[in-house]
């Protein structure tokens, strides 16, 4: 079996709210979108983070693909070695959404879901994290806003069923440490964490992490920036720090170890490279004694069926994953199912899910008449 044609789609896609960080506030996605297709007939869809940068990174690869197998992915990775190298985050996610199409074309091929090709399920339900910002509360006076969050948040959970909370936090580190009081005094039986994208100092994180001890987070994600600020903080506090931020290459794996810098590392499919480098990352972690969790970077259908399947088949994956899944207004595969705070992982073959390519057409559309969405 060998790949004929590769496809590449840039989408705009609508978020049921805005969602705001300490850096951005979104009203939508862009995702890019790609088919490999096979003289056997079979297709494979992979999806990744950000539109036409990525997309023109992809569309460089097709000449290297064509010919070859869709189960050759090792070859693959290492003739695009690299591509990261001079693209960073951007050659890592064009080789993601490569390597996710072509494990749906090979569990197709098969008959096999991608869960098993990995080792099987260890579980056939996700747990997701319910996502809070500060944009959930608008018009609330700075008074109030840490009374109208934890009421949000309270709705948020009874609701969904949600097990986790996690909330965006912002410069205001402060203002963040108010908020999740008032949501720990709404929830007192809830996973809750906080994720400020390291808009805070060093020393405000010891100062807020201090004050968060009280409240038994089960982790702060990325409070400052760097493995060797984030080694300060975690020698003055107690709360587990968790990083999607000062640990996202294996170069810089071993720097964190040694500085004792971080205790739980976000993986992701999209900003790793693919799904080998993610399960790879997890043997790291459980080698180490780390915890690992999976950041969300506004996947769509075919992406969170990728890291369903991952988290799926990976024992140190037993965490609420972030996931903006059910943050979509819409989506361009059908709908996964949502229940009590958990998505059910697809058990098709390869990824479970199928496109549906008119919303794909016209989402596309929408992308070519507003370009790429930043913020």
């Amino acid at each position: 079996m060998k790949i004929t044609d590769v496809d590449v789609w840039v989408v705009n896609l609508p978020l049921v709210n805005p969602f705001t960080s300490s850096f951005e506030t979104k009203t939508g996605e862009t995702r890019t979108v790609v088919r490999v297709r096979t003289d056997a007939g079979v297709e494979g869809w992979g999806e990744t983070m950000w539109g036409a940068p990525v997309a023109a990174v992809v569309r460089q690869m097709i000449p290297d693909l064509i010919g070859t197998s869709p189960f050759a992915l090792e070859g693959f990775h290492r003739k695009q070695h690299m591509v990261p190298f001079f693209y960073g985050y951007l050659g890592y996610a064009a080789i993601a959404a490569v390597d996710v199409a072509c494990w749906d074309a090979m569990g197709k091929a098969t008959g096999q879901s991608v869960t098993d090709l990995l080792g099987g399920a260890v579980r056939d339900e996700v747990p997701i994290t319910a996502l809070i910002t500060r944009a959930d509360a608008p018009g609330a006076a700075p008074a109030d806003l840490p009374r109208a969050m934890a009421e949000h948040a309270a709705r948020v959970v009874a609701e969904g069923g949600f097990e986790a909370v996690k909330l965006k936090g912002t410069k205001d580190c402060a203002g963040d440490v108010a908020i999740l009081r008032a949501v720990r005094e709404a929830l007192p039986d809830v996973n809750l964490r906080v994720d400020p994208n390291a808009a805070w100092s060093v020393p405000d994180s010891v100062r807020a992490g201090i004050a968060l001890e009280e409240l038994d987070l089960e982790y702060l994600e990325d409070p400052c920036a760097g493995i060797e600020g984030m080694a300060q903080v975690k020698a003055k506090i107690r709360i587990p720090l968790c990083t999607n931020m000062c640990v996202v290459r294996f170069e810089e794996f071993a720097p964190a170890m040694r500085l004792n810098a971080v205790d739980v590392i976000h993986g992701d499919v999209y900003k790793w490279g693919g799904i080998a480098a993610t399960k790879a990352l997890a043997a790291h972690c459980e080698t180490f004694g780390l915890g690992m969790n999976l950041h969300s970077g506004g996947e769509l259908g075919i992406a969170t069926a990728a890291h369903l399947a991952v988290v799926s088949s990976t024992p140190v994956l037993s965490r609420a994953i972030d996931s903006m899944y059910y943050l979509h207004a819409d989506d361009i595969t059908e709908p996964l199912h949502l229940e009590n705070g958990r998505l059910r992982v697809p058990s098709g073959p390869g990824l479970g899910v199928s496109v549906d390519e008119d919303k794909l057409r016209h989402y596309a559309g929408v992308n070519e008449r507003d370009g790429d969405l930043t913020g």
